[in-house]
């Protein structure tokens, strides 16, 4: 399975996203092509993780696959915990910032060949990420792919009863009336949604609440038997870079 190359190379090149990661600032929005505007919390997403983030970490089991890791705030805390994890991302900006940070990630989008595939306890889809490749149905059965039988899924959606698709644009508050690069596919999601093509796909919802005025999902993909081996403490990590290693030794599998 293969995500559209239009969609990953308009994500990576959007220079006010790459521009606005590194400043730690905004503002950012993802354009419509109707000019819509998505304002884009970059702020947040270049700060610690904060209560909410912390409470859906919580959540997390066995070794955790950051999908759309961003400047790599949940990278960073799950680490300072001791747990492994990864953060994927398209944007070598972000990719940066999360090493910066003290986490370790990779520049590639979740349709690519990842490490570690169908051995994660849980995958998060944070920060409006469930939009990936803008159709809920491919993202959903690459995520199962990616997790243990059994595995746990934690998406962030939009309040209310939203299913929207759209092609969007990064632009900043400057090209925001004239934005520049490829429009690239988008989707919107609140939980209702969600669930729908979650269960059609054949994920069981397992718990569904609201924080700090943000939404969220945990699914699990479906168990084979009851009998199914436990999830194992070895990590699964494969990284491009060497760094001092803490918490879990990451074991590379490529």
């Amino acid at each position: 399975m293969s995500s559209p190359p239009a969609a990953r190379v308009a994500w990576a090149a959007a220079d006010p996203y790459s521009a606005a990661l590194r400043s730690g600032r905004g503002p950012l929005f993802l354009r419509r092509t109707d000019g819509w505007l998505l304002p884009l919390e970059v702020e947040r997403w270049c700060a610690r993780a904060d209560a909410v983030d912390r409470a859906v970490l919580d959540r997390c089991e066995g070794a955790v696959l950051d999908v759309g890791c961003g400047p790599g705030r949940l990278v960073a805390e799950l680490a300072a915990r001791g747990r492994t994890v990864l953060g994927i991302d398209v944007s070598e900006a972000a990719v940066d910032h999360t090493f910066r940070l003290g986490g370790q990630a990779l520049r590639r989008s979740v349709f690519e060949p990842l490490p570690g595939e169908g051995r994660w306890g849980t995958v998060l889809l944070m920060d409006g990420n469930i939009g990936i490749g803008g159709e809920p149905s491919p993202l959903l059965a690459r995520v199962a792919a990616l997790l243990r039988p059994g595995g746990l899924l934690i998406a962030e959606t939009v309040p209310g009863h939203i299913d929207e698709r759209a092609r969007v644009q990064v632009v900043d508050a400057i090209g925001a009336a004239r934005a520049t690069g490829a429009p690239f596919p988008w989707a919107r999601l609140g939980t209702p949604a969600l669930l729908r093509y979650a269960r059609r796909a054949g994920w069981r919802s397992v718990a569904q609440w609201s924080a700090g005025g943000r939404c969220f999902a945990a699914l699990r993909t479906r168990t084979p038997s009851s009998s199914a081996e436990p999830p194992k403490s070895t990590a699964v990590i494969s990284s491009q870079r060497v760094r001092k290693p803490s918490g879990e030794s990451p074991v590379a599998d490529r």
